[in-house]
C-alpha cells in the first residue's frame, strides 16, 4: 500500500488516542433548543413531547467526508441499507423496523417522493450534505401532520439559507479511494467537487449552488475478477427569496438532480449472473416549489406548495432472449400545503391546515405499457393540532387527520401525546399513542405486477420515553420504548409453477417493538461523547434487513481551528432472502454481524477562508454484506478542500 495512505491511517489513531482524555460527533442537545416536526411551526425542543434526534450544520461538518446516508444510519433507531455499498446501489431507509414507504421525507416542509416507485420512496442520493442546514428524525406514527407514509417516522430536511451579505459563498473538492476489504488501491477513483453562491441585496435573498459526483473502481456485485460499475451525479439547486416586511416572505426554488451509472443484476445464487457490463440507468428529477409566510398578531399561515417529474431510464440484460430490454418510468407529484397558527394565549394554539397531494405514473417497455390516465390518484386531507404548555410542566399534543383518497375513500387517524417536566428536577416523561395509514404505491396498484383489490396498511404506535440533562446540563440521557402493530401489510405472491406475481395484503397483524437510548456527554467545552442503543424486534414477515441489536459510539474534538472525530458501530445479524434460479425457490439467508470504525479530521489552514479535511472509513478493513449479493466498502481515505469568500 502506498505510504502517505498508510501514514494518514496512522495519523487519524494516533490523533484518536491523544485526543481520548478529553474526546463525540454530535452536540450535546439541549432542551431548549427550537424543532419544527412536531408541531411545523418553532417551539422549544422542552415543550415537544417526542424525542427529536436533530443534526445540526455544525454536526454533518464534524462528520466531514460522510454522505447524507452515512449520517442518517448513525441516528438511533434509524436503518439505511446500501449506504456502505457501492454509489449506484439503491438505498433503503427503516426507521423502527418500518420499510420506506413508511417513512416520509421532507425537504423545505415540501414531501419529497418518486411516484413511479414501488414504495414512493425519495432517493436519498440525490441530497448533498452541504446544502443541509439542519435534519429532525422524528419517530413514530405522524401521519397527522404528515398524512399517508409517515408511520413509522419523518426526515425533515432544512437547506441552508442565504447570508445577510450581498454576496458569498464556498467551495469544495474531495477525492478518495474507492476499495472493497479485498483490494488495496491507492489511485482517487471518488470524486466529489461544488460550489454555492448566495447572499442578500435588499428584500431580495438568492442561492446558487451546483454540486457533482464521479465514483468507480468496484463492482456493485460481490465476485472476484467482476467489472467495475461507474456512478455519476449532478445536483443543481436555485432559490429565490422576497420578503417586503417583517410580516411577511416569499422564497421559490427549483432544482435539477441527475443520477447515471451502471449496475448488475440481482442476485440469483448464480454468481456467473451476477455482474453484468449492460446495464445501465439514467434518473433525472426535477422539483419547484412556491413557500409563502405570513405573521400576524396571534400566529402564522405558512404555505408549502412543491410539484416534481421522475424520468427514469433503466437498459437490462434479458438473460432469456441474451438481448438489452429498454424500461422508461416517469413519475409526477403535486403537493400543497396550507396551514396556520393560531394562538388563543401563552399556552394553548391550535394548528389547522388542508393538504392536496396528486400522484401519476407512466412505464414502457417490451412488457408493460401503463399511462399516466390510468395509474393516478389524489388526496386531501384537512387536518388539526392542539398543543397545550402549562405552566407547571404539563404539555400535550393531540390532533387528528381526515383523509380523503379518491380511490380509498375516507380514513381517519388521530395522536395523543402528553409530557410532563419536573420543575425541581431536570427530568421529562412522554407517551403517546398514533394511528397511520399507507396507501398501496401506483406501482402495486397499475404496475405488471399490479393489484387493484389491495387496501392500505393500518398502523397504531404506543411509546414511552424519558429525557433528562444532567450536571449542570453537560450530561443528556433519552429512551424511549416502542410498539407498533400492522394491519394489510403489503406483501408479494409468487406460484414457481404457473409464474404467477402479484402483489397482495398479508392475513393478519403483525408487530414491531424495541427501545433505543441515547446518552451525550459534554466532557469540556470541546470535548463530546455520545452514543446510542437500539433494539428492535420484528415479526417473521417483517424481518428483512432489520437488526435486533444497533449500538454507535461517537467521539469529537473541536479547538480553535480544526476538529476531529471518531465513531463506531456495531450492527447485528440481519435476515435477508433472494430468489435462486437454480430451483426457482426464494431462499433464506443470515447476514453476519459487522463493525464499523470510522475517523475524519479537519484544520482551517486559512481562518474562515480555507479547510483542508481527511477521513477514513472502515478503518478495520471489516468484510460484511449489506445485502445478500452485493458488495461494500473495505478501508478507504478520503482528503478534501473548502474554500470560503
Amino acid at each position: 500500500m502506498n505510504k502517505k495512505f498508510i501514514g494518514l491511517s496512522v495519523f487519524t489513531l494516533a490523533t484518536a488516542f491523544a485526543y481520548a482524555q478529553e474526546s463525540d460527533t454530535l452536540k450535546v442537545t439541549n432542551l431548549k433548543e427550537v424543532v419544527v416536526s412536531d408541531t411545523k411551526f418553532a417551539q422549544s425542543k422542552e415543550k415537544s413531547g417526542k424525542i427529536i434526534e436533530v443534526i445540526t450544520a455544525q454536526d454533518l461538518d464534524a462528520k466531514k467526508g460522510q454522505n447524507l446516508a452515512n449520517v442518517l444510519s448513525q441516528v438511533a433507531g434509524v436503518e439505511i441499507n446500501g449506504n456502505q455499498s457501492f454509489g449506484g446501489k439503491n438505498l433503503g431507509y427503516y426507521i423502527r423496523g418500518g420499510r420506506n414507504r413508511q417513512t416520509a421525507i421532507y425537504i423545505d416542509g415540501v414531501p419529497v417522493t418518486d411516484a413511479s416507485g414501488i414504495n414512493l420512496e425519495y432517493d436519498l442520493r440525490l441530497l448533498s450534505v452541504d446544502q443541509i442546514e439542519k435534519i429532525e428524525v422524528m419517530k413514530g406514527a405522524s401521519s397527522t401532520l404528515y398524512g399517508t407514509g409517515a408511520a413509522t417516522g419523518v426526515i425533515n430536511i432544512t437547506l441552508k439559507k442565504s447570508t445577510i451579505k450581498d454576496i458569498s459563498g464556498s467551495a469544495y473538492i474531495t477525492m478518495g479511494t474507492q476499495n472493497t476489504s479485498d483490494t488495496s488501491k491507492t489511485s482517487a477513483q471518488d470524486f466529489n467537487q461544488g460550489f454555492s453562491v448566495n447572499g442578500t441585496i435588499h428584500k431580495i435573498s438568492y442561492m446558487t449552488s451546483l454540486n457533482s459526483s464521479e465514483t468507480k473502481g468496484m463492482s456493485e456485485a460481490a465476485g472476484e475478477n467482476f467489472e467495475e460499475d461507474m456512478f455519476s451525479r449532478v445536483n443543481v439547486l436555485q432559490k429565490i427569496g422576497f420578503k417586503p416586511n417583517d410580516q411577511l416572505s416569499f422564497e421559490f426554488f427549483g432544482s435539477y438532480d441527475r443520477i447515471k451509472n451502471t449496475f448488475d443484476n440481482s442476485f440469483d445464487g448464480i454468481i456467473a449472473n451476477a455482474d453484468d457490463l449492460n446495464n445501465t440507468s439514467l434518473s433525472e428529477q426535477f422539483r419547484i416549489g412556491f413557500l409563502p409566510k405570513y405573521n400576524y398578531n396571534k400566529g402564522e399561515f405558512a404555505i408549502n406548495a412543491g410539484a416534481s417529474t421522475i424520468n427514469r431510464k433503466l437498459n437490462i440484460t434479458n438473460n432469456w432472449t441474451n438481448s438489452i430490454d429498454a424500461y422508461n418510468y416517469t413519475g409526477r407529484t403535486i403537493s400543497a400545503d396550507a396551514f396556520n397558527k393560531y394562538l388563543f394565549n401563552n399556552q394553548l394554539f391550535i394548528v389547522v391546515g388542508m393538504q392536496y397531494q396528486y400522484f401519476d405514473m407512466t412505464q414502457k417497455d417490451a412488457y408493460t405499457d401503463v399511462v399516466r390516465e390510468g395509474a393516478k390518484f389524489n388526496l386531501i386531507d384537512p387536518y388539526a393540532t392542539l398543543v397545550y404548555n402549562s405552566d407547571f410542566g404539563f404539555n400535550l399534543n393531540v390532533g387528528s387527520r381526515f383523509n380523503t383518497h379518491s380511490e380509498y375513500g375516507n380514513q381517519i387517524v388521530y395522536n395523543i401525546n402528553p409530557s410532563f417536566s419536573f420543575d425541581n428536577f431536570p427530568f421529562k416523561v412522554m407517551a403517546s399513542y398514533s394511528t397511520a395509514f399507507i396507501t398501496p404505491s401506483l406501482y402495486q396498484l397499475y404496475g405488471p405486477y399490479g393489484n387493484l383489490d389491495l387496501t392500505p396498511e393500518e398502523n397504531a404506535t404506543a411509546e414511552f420515553g424519558f429525557e433528562t440533562q444532567l450536571l449542570d446540563k453537560k450530561l443528556t440521557i433519552n429512551a424511549v420504548g416502542f410498539y407498533r402493530e400492522e394491519e394489510n401489510t403489503f406483501g408479494f405472491f409468487y406460484d414457481s409453477s404457473t409464474f404467477e406475481s402479484f402483489y397482495i395484503n398479508n392475513d393478519g397483524i403483525s408487530y414491531a417493538n424495541g427501545v433505543e437510548t441515547t446518552i451525550r456527554y459534554k466532557l469540556t467545552k470541546h470535548l463530546n461523547l455520545g452514543g446510542n442503543y437500539i433494539f428492535t424486534q420484528v415479526e417473521n414477515q417483517l424481518n428483512r434487513l432489520i437488526p435486533k441489536h444497533k449500538a454507535n459510539i461517537d467521539f469529537s474534538y473541536k479547538w480553535n481551528r480544526g476538529t476531529f472525530g471518531i465513531n463506531y458501530q456495531f450492527v447485528d445479524k440481519r435476515s435477508d432472502a433472494y430468489y435462486d434460479s437454480n430451483i426457482w425457490a426464494t431462499q433464506a439467508v443470515n447476514l453476519a454481524t459487522y463493525q464499523l470504525v470510522n475517523s475524519n479530521i479537519s484544520y482551517e489552514l486559512l481562518p474562515n477562508r480555507l479547510q483542508i479535511f481527511g477521513a477514513v472509513t472502515n478503518i478495520l478493513n471489516d468484510d460484511f454484506q449489506e445485502v445478500i449479493g452485493y458488495s461494500t466498502r473495505g478501508r478507504n481515505y478520503k482528503l478534501g478542500l473548502n474554500f470560503l469568500f
